[in-house]
């Protein structure tokens, strides 16, 4: 009888049971082991990459280099010897002073200038012969344009022409004028040129004897362009020292 109303109360517990909604589930073992295997599975974790800043660019400032200004100047003196010669076109008979009478003399010349540029410049010069061969002298200065053609950088090919006052002594005719004189000649640069860094206040040193140093010339001179003058022309040779 007992086990009659067990199994009657059994019965009613379990109706309620699935009556109120009851889910029953079954683990089976294969299914516990599941569990257990992804409870002890190793999960990797994940790793964020660490981005790192890119370095700033290392920015090299050049130390700026003064610039040396380099003004030579524009400034020359020579030096030097001359030969003069003088031909009278008087008609008398003197010596010295007849037709085809020549006179020739020498002596020292001196010239200073300034070149503006490689073109153009100006020029003060005068002679003045003590040695004779019939006596006679020769005075004579002036002051003249000189335009320039630079050959290559050591060489320099000028003319000459201003006015200039000339006079003659001795058994020569006599000479006083001033008139326009004339003359063509050559300048060489001897000095060592090296090149210099810098800003050159003169686009042309170191053209045509324009470098600070010695120089040499060499020039002929038509002393007086007048009509009715005497024949009056003198070669130089000399030194040059351009400032």
């Amino acid at each position: 009888m007992k086990n009659m109303k067990l199994s009657v109360l059994i019965f009613i517990t379990a109706s309620n049971i699935l009556y109120a909604g009851g889910d029953f589930t079954v683990i089976t073992p294969y299914e516990t082991e599941d569990v257990i295997m992804a409870e002890e599975a190793y999960v990797e974790p994940i790793i964020e990459p660490v981005i790192e800043p890119m370095p700033e660019p290392i920015v090299v400032v050049p130390v700026p280099v003064p610039v040396e200004d380099i003004n030579p100047s524009g400034f020359y003196a020579g030096l030097g010897i001359a030969a003069a010669r003088y031909q009278s076109n008087c008609t008398t008979t003197p010596t010295g002073c007849g037709p085809g009478g020549v006179d020739k003399t020498a002596g020292v010349m001196a010239r200073v200038g300034y070149d503006f540029n490689q073109y153009i410049g100006v020029e003060a010069r005068g002679i003045r012969t003590n040695w004779k061969s019939n006596g006679g002298k020769v005075k004579h200065a002036g002051v003249f344009l000189k335009p320039m053609l630079p050959l290559g950088d050591k060489t320099n090919v000028y003319g000459l022409v201003g006015i200039a006052k000339t006079t003659t002594q001795g058994s020569m005719q006599r000479t006083d004028a001033e008139a326009t004189a004339l003359g063509l000649g050559v300048e060489v640069d001897l000095s060592k040129d090296t090149p210099k860094d810098g800003r050159y206040g003169r686009a042309f040193d170191g053209k045509g004897d324009q470098e600070k140093g010695l120089g040499a010339f060499a020039d002929y001179e038509r002393m007086v362009v007048k009509s009715g003058a005497p024949d009056l022309d003198a070669v130089s040779v000399g030194v040059t020292y351009d400032f």
